[in-house]
């Protein structure tokens, strides 16, 4: 007890504040989207459940030093590739689209490509501190892509093309903050257009192909692949400023707003809660995201600030494109919203980030007078 106290101490409180308060309004609106289920109580209790072990694998990796757990990355990078191939072989699809992407036990879905970004970011950190200064030698950059390449493809033959987006970001943005040279930047975009083109006509299911089609021009299609967005817009919109109130959202209680409590829960938000309620979660989220890149900053080796810009990363992917895709500026890609969408994984897989950038403020550079 006196040691779980001491480390408690320790902690960057206000970004576990944060944390816990988004993960409560989280069930809170997950509570209210699925209030006309039958079945709600469910979706309550799993997230509950999740959240509970979520601080129990935040505090175990908060007592392990990241610079001993980078020591073992060989180890992490063989699970994060064993549960990718796994899911491949034996996992089930999602109702909604189909994709290979979940192990499911007892009525409970568990997503090993969300749980392995963490890994991923552990992995990577490791990597570029190994390399430091000499990121920027083409054989250590053709490592480099070796490494996102190996998790990506396999996440991409489930297929679950938003998730491969959330992994090529993080990639991006750590290996910008390690310094790698702009030409590099240039023809990696040149790569990654090609590849689009690629995804487009091969790699793509028509599922996924319609998403983009809703992004483009929603209101073609209102009752096929355009009706999420359109119903989304319509929820935010009519909630204004104050909101209709909680468990009182017309698109929500009535059902016409689809995947509300995982996918559109923004939009959940902003019908009951209005704008007001909106900025609540976003400033939340925005600082959980400030407050990361502030203690890469003070870390006191480069594995820490890697570690820190990689979870910054994940966290702003998430949080622009969920909302983005709710108001219509981005794509439909099924990424939840950080701490607050409904989904055992994404939510254990947030808590373990943030028990990661505990760690490196837990053991951050000190200044000796």
């Amino acid at each position: 007890m006196h040691s779980f106290l001491q480390t408690i101490k320790k902690y960057d409180v206000t970004m576990v504040v944060l944390a816990f308060v988004a993960s409560f309004l989280g069930g809170l609106f997950i509570y209210s989207a699925t209030k006309s289920f039958d079945s709600n109580m469910k979706f309550v209790i799993v997230q509950a459940a999740a959240f509970i072990l979520g601080i129990v694998a935040m505090y175990i990796i908060t007592k392990v030093d990241y610079e001993d757990i980078s020591y073992i990355w060989p180890l992490v990078a063989g699970i994060s590739i064993f549960l990718l191939l796994l899911v491949l072989l034996v996992g089930t699809g999602s109702e909604s689209n189909g994709a290979q992407s979940w192990f499911r036990f007892w009525g409970v879905g568990v997503q090993p490509a969300e749980i392995t970004k963490v890994f991923f970011i552990i992995t990577l950190s490791t990597h570029l501190a190994k390399i430091g200064n000499d990121i920027n030698y083409i054989k250590n950059v053709l490592m480099l892509i070796l490494h996102l390449c190996v998790p990506l493809v396999l996440i991409m033959l489930q297929p679950d093309a938003g998730t491969a987006f959330v992994y090529v970001f993080i990639f991006l943005v750590m290996l910008f903050i390690a310094g790698i040279d702009k030409r590099y930047i240039i023809i990696a975009a040149g790569f990654l257009s090609l590849f689009s083109v690629f995804a487009w006509f091969f790699l793509l299911s028509q599922y996924q192909k319609n998403r983009f089609f809703a992004f483009l021009n929603p209101e073609s299609a209102p009752r096929t692949y355009g009706y999420h967005v359109m119903q989304s817009k319509i929820a935010i919109g009519s909630g204004k400023l104050l909101g209709k109130g909680l468990f009182k959202g017309i698109q929500t209680q009535l059902d016409f707003l689809p995947e509300k409590q995982t996918d559109f829960i923004y939009a959940v938000i902003g019908e009951e809660t209005g704008l007001i309620g909106c900025i609540v979660i976003l400033a939340i989220l925005m600082a959980l995201i400030i407050r990361c890149i502030i203690i890469a900053k003070r870390a006191k080796n480069r594995l820490g600030t890697n570690m820190c810009f990689g979870v910054a990363a994940m966290w702003l992917f998430h949080t622009f494109e969920n909302i983005g895709m709710t108001i219509g500026i981005t794509p439909v890609t099924g990424i939840p919203l950080p701490f607050v969408s409904y989904g055992g994984s994404s939510l254990l897989t947030n808590l373990m980030a943030l028990g990661l950038v505990l760690n490196v403020k837990m053991r951050e550079k000190t200044l000796n007078f």
